[in-house]
């Protein structure tokens, strides 16, 4: 069996899908705390800029995939309107739950599915945009994830990744020092789980560069790609335009 990355960890690929979905379940219920404590708050801004970017007009139709807790799904409802249409996906039913039941306490009933961005359940062509936040990393193959989410764009139809990548120089040993010191403590105060958190350090580690993904994108039928860097390049925004 091929082999792939789990944090700095060597793992069959097989084994891989089902470690990402057992450190999910494990923070499932504190993820939108640990997500402001980690960032502190900033998660929200970058959120806001790609809810901006995406310019989203009435009647669009959206995916967001590893949507999670809904953040990105319900910013676009209200951008959409009655007349569009937003389906909210993840892989991990405990997250996609989660996300859900948040979404229909605020009144938003969303078609929500569980789905593998590998092989996306839905027609070519039948999405405006498609969408994942801090998901891509965690996918075993990605060449083949943002290949299925080309396909399901209509022509001139745009991919937003928001994803952790790599940051300028001078922060480098600062973030460094956060990320593999503080965060894993973070993790085990709030979740009580340290070894989760330290796994999610890892895998930004080996998530692949701006300019990387921006050729991936690019390989995968995207022609025009754009990368937007946010806080020091410890997050960016990558649009993409299909052919």
């Amino acid at each position: 069996m091929s082999q792939t990355h789990f944090g700095y960890q060597t793992v069959d690929e097989g084994e891989k899908a089902q470690r990402v979905k057992g450190v999910f379940d494990s923070v499932a219920s504190k993820y939108d705390v640990m997500n402001d404590l980690m960032s502190m708050g900033m998660h929200r801004a970058w959120k806001a800029y790609t809810v901006a970017v995406a310019n989203l007009r009435e009647g669009d139709r959206v995916l967001d995939i590893a949507g999670g807790t809904g953040d990105l799904s319900r910013a676009f409802a209200r951008r959409v309107g009655p007349t569009g249409r937003v389906v909210h996906t993840d892989i991990n039913e405990a997250m996609l739950r989660t996300g859900r039941d948040r979404l229909l306490d605020e009144g938003l009933a969303l078609p929500t599915t569980i789905c593998d961005a590998e092989k996306l359940p839905f027609k070519d062509g039948s999405f405006d945009l498609v969408s994942v936040a801090f998901g891509l990393r965690n996918m075993t193959h990605k060449e083949v994830a943002l290949a299925e989410m080309a396909r399901v764009l209509r022509d001139g139809g745009r991919l937003l990744v928001l994803e952790f990548s790599k940051v300028a120089e001078p922060l480098r040993k600062p973030y460094d020092w956060y990320s593999f010191q503080v965060l894993p403590r973070l993790g085990q105060w709030v979740a009580g789980d340290a070894e989760s958190y330290r796994y999610l350090a890892e895998s930004i580690r080996m998530h692949p560069d701006q300019a990387t993904l921006k050729a991936m994108m690019k390989t995968a039928g995207f022609g025009h790609v754009d990368v937007h860097n946010l806080s020091g390049g410890v997050v960016a925004l990558h649009v993409g335009i299909k052919c």
